[in-house]
């Protein structure tokens, strides 16, 4: 399969310009089987034929016991790609307290913590998740309009009380890339189907931004630089 050079150019100015990666870097990888965190993982298998590599890399995938299998077809592109692979099982559902109620929120909460104390118990200094730039805007609006706050996910983070930092190396790419690459790539097709899905607030400001962008990728990209061109003497 021939390889998008500008999807592969967009994550490698990310990895520059933040330095996501480093030399001696461990870098846990979470898997979800969808289009993001593969293509994701493409990169950093593609990467770690570089002779200047550098660095070790695993793929993650956290099982919650109501989530479908992980996709045998994604299981065997990682084959191919000889990426480096672990399934874990995890019971998420009884975690739940009582009177509280399951949500993807709570769900993506359970897999970060996992995969942080993996990362932690094997020596991975960072962890790479496969947030694009439009999940970023979605969170920023989500942040702004909710909240009242300016805040989104950066591309680099490091945990205050943990030796372990999160990365995004997909945040310059759009979603629309990413779902251009993985119909090329023979991997579209899956998405979360549990039945505890509860994502309205996030559907509510991917509909706000494509509103506001009209589905312009300039106007996204614009809108991503901004965040990073804050003027403090304009604001309150």
């Amino acid at each position: 399969m021939k390889r998008d050079v500008k999807l592969s150019s967009l994550i490698d100015k990310a990895v520059f310009d933040y330095h996501l990666i480093e030399k001696n870097d461990r870098i846990l990888i979470g898997a979800s089987g969808g289009k993001d965190s593969t293509a994701l993982i493409k990169y950093f298998a593609d990467r770690s034929l570089r002779p200047d590599c550098g660095f070790e890399y695993k793929a993650l995938n956290i099982q919650s016991d109501f989530s479908p299998e992980f996709p045998s077809g994604i299981l065997q592109l990682f084959n191919e790609w000889k990426v480096p692979y672990e399934t874990l099982p995890v019971n998420i559902l009884e975690r739940v307290k009582e009177g509280q109620k399951m949500s993807c929120w709570w769900c993506s909460t359970q897999r970060r913590t996992e995969l942080l104390n993996y990362a932690l118990e094997h020596g991975y200094n960072k962890i790479a998740l496969g947030h694009h730039m439009d999940d970023i805007l979605e969170t920023f609006l989500m942040n702004m309009l909710n909240k009242g706050e300016l805040a989104a996910m950066p591309p680099l983070l490091k945990y205050d009380n943990y030796p372990v930092s999160v990365i995004r190396p997909l945040c310059y790419v759009s979603e629309a890339r990413l779902i251009a690459e993985a119909e090329k790539g023979g991997y579209a097709g899956f998405t979360c189907t549990c039945n505890y899905q509860d994502n309205s607030t996030r559907k509510a400001a991917r509909a706000k931004l494509e509103e506001l962008t009209g589905g312009d990728n300039l106007c996204k990209e614009r809108m991503l630089r901004a965040l990073k061109n804050v003027q403090e003497r304009y604001l309150l």
